[in-house]
């Protein structure tokens, strides 16, 4: 198990093969373990690039410090984890928090990115907000559950019985990592940071091909959110899918759009 000792923390990190000269880092968003099944390494997108993904401080396998996090703090543990393997420059994918992340990373360092995919996410600010997980963290677990599927997907029961059974999926996904005493710290503390993150008036600084692909009945990242960004990055465009927040598990054309525009250039 490749671990990797960055800055303050300890981080768990995967790097798969792929063709020579394609290098793809992907962030992975809120609650993200790369021991769920099938990890992002496994996704068809991994049959094209050299792959690199981490569990990110206070998930997964790596250490979870009980400390205030920032965004910026995860745009340099991902800058030092491309330092350790030996990247000077790549393609970035970020999902969720994830993306959140990656604007963090692109705007901290626009010359170590080549491209970018900024997917169901939200640039916080005057351009909106995804919605406010630590504060569902602190209602009733049945509460969670019924709030957790309406952020899904917000179609709610119309998207049909393939969202629960969606939702289920993921639910059991999620039981990776939970007899970690760390576990709820992590989480917490995540959270915490993915609650500052604001790169708004920062955003028209980006100038590498920006991909923006959105869910149409994403709650979770709201479709308005995403359409303000494409609008505030010189180079973007914006593709949206049909589905939720997990529109590429739901819209089979994402995965492989997603994958086109990487490949490109």
């Amino acid at each position: 198990m490749p671990f990797a000792t960055l800055r303050d923390v300890r981080l768990y990190y995967e790097l798969r093969p792929g063709p020579a000269g394609r290098r793809l880092l992907f962030l992975n968003g809120t609650g993200g373990d790369l021991r769920e099944k099938p990890s992002p390494l496994e996704w068809p997108l991994a049959r094209h690039f050299e792959l690199l993904a981490h569990d990110q401080r206070g998930l997964g396998q790596s250490d979870k410090p009980d400390r205030a996090y920032r965004m910026s703090d995860y745009a340099a543990d991902a800058l030092a984890l491309l330092d350790h393997v030996g990247w000077d420059r790549c393609r970035v994918l970020g999902v969720s928090f994830g993306g959140m992340v990656a604007q963090e990373l692109a705007l901290t360092a626009p010359e170590r990115v080549e491209r970018l995919v900024l997917a169901c996410t939200s640039p916080g600010g005057a351009g909106g907000s995804s919605y406010p997980l630590h504060e569902l963290a602190r209602r009733p677990p049945e509460e969670q559950a019924r709030i957790g599927l309406e952020l899904l997907d917000g179609r709610g029961a119309a998207a049909g019985p393939a969202l629960l059974a969606l939702a289920a999926e993921m639910a059991k996904r999620r039981g990776a990592g939970a007899a970690d005493p760390e576990r709820e710290i992590g989480a917490r503390r995540q959270l915490e940071a993915r609650a500052g993150h604001d790169c708004w008036e920062r955003l028209p600084r980006l100038a590498m091909p920006v991909l923006i692909a959105a869910g149409r009945y994403d709650a979770m990242a709201p479709l308005a959110n995403q359409e303000a960004m494409a609008r505030r990055i010189p180079n973007a465009r914006l593709e949206v899918f049909e589905g939720g927040h997990v529109f590429f598990l739901q819209d089979p054309r994402a995965l492989r759009a997603i994958g086109d525009f990487l490949r490109e250039g």
